[in-house]
């Protein structure tokens, strides 16, 4: 399961498509096309065999114009610079698109966690988060979960920061475990918003999930959360994968009996008839939802993809080219802006706790979560309808308009 490369081009490019419709002209998306800030940092850290491995670490902040930055570290192999600033973009699109008071940031360290021990990987997230020290906080940026990173990681990450400040700040990251300050949640929004998202839609042509197929590609939190709502309305999820292999039912898979699967043999192979995860994206289904990483439909498989509604629950999960000839197909897309927002919902919502120490229960964070994301997507279908748009260019054109906005109320300094 690897993913395509990104392309800033490919994503100017899109912006472009939207700004006739927007409220912005070529002088003022000048603002967005280049980040506020990208840092890049050597981390040495000392490994068990005492040994001393020194790692490469990115942080890039792409926009404060409506707020502090807030965005996800990556621990992964072959993280560079160019990821981070487009992620980062997206990231600030999408806190526009959900109309939080927020920009947008991503960063981490170009490394393999699963290759580390856990003291190690503790070791390379203090040193980390040592570099940004200066950089980071609850009013400047707020650092986030993001892939290969975890509750725990986000621990260490707070006390880190708060051993080189000598203060306590908990809204300085988001993902916490519940006991420092998190909140309820944050594993589930992404996919739950990527399933009411889907919802949304398909009423809105006269659909019902009824019988529905569904595939799924990367049942981790976000893809099992997004399967589970959907079954739970009567679709029928006959496949998913993980990085390590795939599983298919064509009448629909248990998907209690498949997450204790999992969770016990540590992949969903096995579980029924095995099949390769490019075969899930293959497969002739209704939805099709993307919830590993960015670049899954790219434009090396885009010819194979049957499924008649593509969800991107993770970021930049179908890339540009493949997008273009997918809409000539007549694919439906419900992009990343939209449908994978219930992630930074909920980061959001934990960031305000933080600030004001007053913590909701579960039932009232679904609640939360549920009224932005169905704000934003009845902004973003009410232009689609307007102005005879399909839903990306709709959620551009609704985020460039009110970044515009800001950079304008801000001026220019000095």
């Amino acid at each position: 399961m690897r993913a395509s490369g990104l392309n800033w081009q490919g994503l100017m490019e899109q912006l472009q498509q939207a700004l006739p419709y927007s409220e912005v002209s070529d002088q003022s998306l000048a603002y967005f096309k280049y980040p506020k800030r990208t840092l890049s940092v050597n981390l040495p850290v000392r490994m068990d065999d005492g040994t001393v491995r020194v790692f490469r670490g990115y942080r890039t902040v792409h926009s404060t114009a409506r707020g502090p930055s807030m965005g996800g570290v990556r621990f992964k192999p072959g993280l560079n610079a160019h990821e981070c600033e487009v992620l980062a973009a997206i990231m600030t699109l999408k806190a526009a698109v959900a109309d939080l008071p927020l920009g947008g940031a991503k960063g981490g360290v170009d490394v393999d966690p699963q290759a580390l021990s856990p003291h190690e990987l503790q070791g390379l997230t203090r040193r980390f988060t040592s570099e940004l020290v200066e950089l980071v906080g609850p009013s400047e940026d707020i650092l986030a979960p993001d892939v290969g990173t975890d509750q725990q990681i986000m621990a260490w990450i707070l006390d880190a920061y708060g051993e080189n400040t000598g203060s306590t700040q908990s809204g300085m990251v988001v993902g916490k475990p519940l006991q420092l300050g998190g909140s309820y949640g944050s594993k589930d929004a992404r996919g739950r918003s990527a399933a009411l998202v889907t919802t949304r839609v398909l009423e809105a042509r006269g659909e019902s999930l009824q019988g529905a197929r569904v595939a799924v590609y990367g049942f981790g939190d976000v893809g099992r959360r997004a399967a589970q709502t959907l079954a739970a309305q009567g679709a029928l999820v006959i496949a998913v994968s993980d990085q390590q292999g795939a599983t298919f039912a064509s009448g629909g898979l248990d998907l209690t009996a498949l997450s204790a699967y999992r969770e016990a043999q540590g992949s969903v192979q096995g579980f029924a008839t095995d099949i390769t995860p490019e075969e899930v994206i293959e497969l002739d289904v209704d939805v099709l939802m993307l919830a590993y990483d960015y670049g899954a439909v790219n434009a090396g498989n885009a010819h194979a993809v049957r499924a008649r509604y593509v969800v991107e629950a993770s970021n930049r999960a179908v890339l540009p080219e493949a997008e273009r000839f997918l809409m000539t197909q007549g694919i439906t897309i419900l992009p990343d802006l939209v449908a994978s927002i219930g992630g930074l919902v909920v980061n959001y919502l934990e960031w305000v706790q933080d600030a004001s120490n007053f913590f909701w229960t579960a039932e009232e964070i679904e609640r939360a979560i549920d009224a932005r994301v169905n704000a934003a997507v009845d902004t973003v279908m009410a232009f689609m309808r307007t102005r005879g748009v399909e839903m990306r260019t709709a959620a551009y054109a609704i985020a460039l308009t009110r970044l515009h906005e800001a950079a304008v109320m801000r001026g220019v300094y000095p």
